[in-house]
């Protein structure tokens, strides 16, 4: 049985806004499984957050997007190989301290398959580190 307090606390967390994220690959992908891969990953995550798949030319134009001049501003993610390892507890108290205390959206940015650049690291919030299978697909998306 729960308390009243936790009650209140649950729906306190259902009612809040969601995270607003947005997806940033660089390079767009020649191959349509790769695209309804993408696309069904894209779905399930609108379940939990406001969610936007987009695909950028380049590394400078998802720079752009955080720029202290861009309107809307973003907070730059990068899904990197050479990125911190997080646990999904950790992950999850990231997206929710950034929802508690910052308006801006997330732009979780897959690069190209060669990585990011020094300039992007030095950008980015968080560099959230991925697998080397995750590089394999980011390569076979055809960034």
């Amino acid at each position: 049985m729960h308390s009243v307090s936790s009650v209140h606390s649950v729906s306190s967390v259902v009612k809040s806004p969601l995270v607003k994220l947005k997806v940033a690959w660089i390079g767009k992908t020649r191959e349509p499984a790769i695209q309804s891969l993408t696309d069904e990953y894209l779905k399930r995550l609108a379940r939990y957050a406001e969610v936007e798949g987009t695909t950028f030319k380049d590394e400078a134009s998802v720079l752009r997007l955080c720029a202290r001049d861009a309107r809307p501003r973003h907070t730059l993610v990068l899904l990197d190989e050479q990125g911190k390892q997080l646990s999904s507890e950790e992950l999850a108290k990231f997206l929710g301290g950034h929802q508690d205390r910052n308006p801006l959206p997330l732009l979780f940015a897959v690069g190209a398959a060669d990585g990011f650049t020094d300039q992007a690291r030095q950008a980015a919030t968080l560099s959230y580190g991925t697998s080397p299978c995750f590089v394999a697909c980011s390569a076979a998306r055809g960034a």
